[in-house]
């Protein structure tokens, strides 16, 4: 069992390491968008439904929460299962998660409010599950700007990762926003907020399990 593990992290690091893979990944994470927009102008035979903004709004912002997932998951994985090449895909995932948020708030402001500013701010004061949408936005910002190797220098490593357990608190307004917006049906609320908190229990125990023997 042990060998057939490690021949399969062999052949894991091998693939992520192909120069053509990231490219590969690239594209299948613009899939989503792709599909979106199909359903959107009614090709292929797909369909958004009678609300196809709403529908819109809210599949683009599930797609934001399965990208910090995975970009979450990154730094656990590579470390349990030993293959150290995942983090070369950390950032995008991340960049994509923010991507897919900026998708999400442009269907809000613009294909449902039409840049309407007096109806968006009374949605912030009367609507708190546009507010906490808002202040996950924002939290993101900083983390997304700072994401390059040059801000990791200038940062100096340390205040660097400080500065991105910003996205803990990014998770956490960004599901309540979710339950907030699905109260009708929580099941796949709580299906997120498990499976996040599996991923906490995990970069938990990567950063305090005790050392591994030589």
């Amino acid at each position: 069992m042990l060998a057939f593990l490690q021949k399969c992290a062999r052949f894991t690091r091998k693939i992520l390491t192909n120069r053509w893979t990231k490219p590969v990944v690239f594209i299948g994470c613009l899939i989503p968008l792709a599909a979106e927009a199909a359903g959107w102008f009614a090709w292929l035979g797909q369909d958004l439904g009678g609300n196809p903004i709403e529908d819109l709004t809210h599949e683009t912002g599930e797609w934001v929460l399965k990208f910090l997932m995975a970009s979450l998951a990154v730094t656990p994985l590579r470390k349990l299962l030993r293959i150290p090449e995942l983090i070369h895909y950390r950032r995008m995932l991340g960049l994509f998660a923010f991507f897919y948020t900026v998708v999400h708030l442009y269907t809000y402001v613009w294909m449902d409010k039409f840049f309407d500013l007096d109806a968006i701010f009374h949605d912030l004061a009367y609507h708190p599950y546009i507010t906490i949408g808002t202040f996950s936005f924002v939290l993101l910002l900083p983390l997304v700007i700072t994401s390059t190797r040059g801000w990791i220098i200038r940062l100096h490593g340390r205040w660097w990762r400080r500065l991105h357990r910003l996205v803990y608190a990014a998770v956490f307004l960004g599901v309540f926003h979710y339950y907030l917006v699905m109260r009708a049906d929580e099941s796949d609320v709580w299906m997120y907020a498990a499976i996040f908190g599996a991923i906490f229990l995990l970069r938990a125990y990567t950063v305090w399990r005790p050392p591994a023997r030589a």
